[in-house]
């Protein structure tokens, strides 16, 4: 019987995780593995049907906010592939109740933030206003997961737990307002689902990276031109 190492759709995904966590700086996703599990079962086929909490109207503008990040160009946008159902579907299926709410507040927060910052709603701003407001939403996440990160790095046990009390006192500390346990910032969960929604999509796969079907010939050097859109991983 074939087994998960087996099946390539599998594997596909699980490489297509890998790539856009190193895009991200190679931090853990959240949800974890139930991303590769829930990316399995398929996807929406319409973004008209509510997904768990999220109504049609809340996907409508998860794809654009996922279109801002990744707008079209000479390959169809995030919208294009239905990137606000997926971040639905997977934040209804991996994410833990307490990522949810962070998820769902977050999609508060942001549309508050177009008002402060433009005097209209996010669907009302304008797509310079719209990538204006993602752009500082990403320092803001970028700033808030360095420290988390921080935070967790200072949590491990280290060498200096076992010297003598004196030296641990005298040894350096970098506190922080956010904690080891701090949850991800929402901002942060937005990017990552709709780097992963985009590139395990058809349209990532086959139009915003080359991609051949396999079985194949085997070509283990091939010209490369800078600028050229990278290759579609195989298993």
């Amino acid at each position: 019987m074939p087994t998960h190492e087996d099946n390539p759709n599998v594997i596909h995904r699980r490489e297509a995780i890998r790539r856009v966590g190193l895009i991200l700086g190679g931090v853990s996703f959240v949800g974890g593995t139930a991303l590769l599990t829930a990316c399995e079962r398929g996807r929406p086929a319409t973004n008209n049907q509510p997904i768990g909490e999220f109504t049609p109207e809340d996907i409508a503008f998860l794809d654009e906010v996922a279109d801002t990040m990744l707008p079209e160009t000479e390959t169809p946008g995030a919208k294009a592939a239905r990137t606000g159902a997926f971040m639905a579907l997977m934040v209804t299926d991996t994410y833990e109740p307490k990522d949810q709410q962070v998820f769902r507040e977050g999609m508060r927060k942001l549309d508050e933030a177009s008002q402060k910052a433009n005097g209209t709603g996010f669907m009302a701003a304008t797509p310079q206003q719209r990538l204006a407001l993602l752009e500082q939403l990403d320092r803001e996440q970028k700033t808030y997961t360095d420290a988390r990160d921080a935070a967790r790095r200072e949590q491990r046990p280290t060498a200096e737990e076992h010297l003598p009390d004196q030296r641990q006192e005298a040894a350096p500390g970098t506190p922080t307002t956010i904690t080891a346990d701090a949850p991800a910032h929402y901002f942060r969960m937005m990017k990552e689902l709709t780097l992963l929604g985009y590139f395990t999509s058809e349209i990532g796969y086959t139009q915003a990276q080359r991609y051949v079907e396999s079985p194949g010939r085997f070509d283990p050097c091939v010209p490369y031109t800078p600028g050229e859109k990278a290759w579609a991983p195989h298993a």
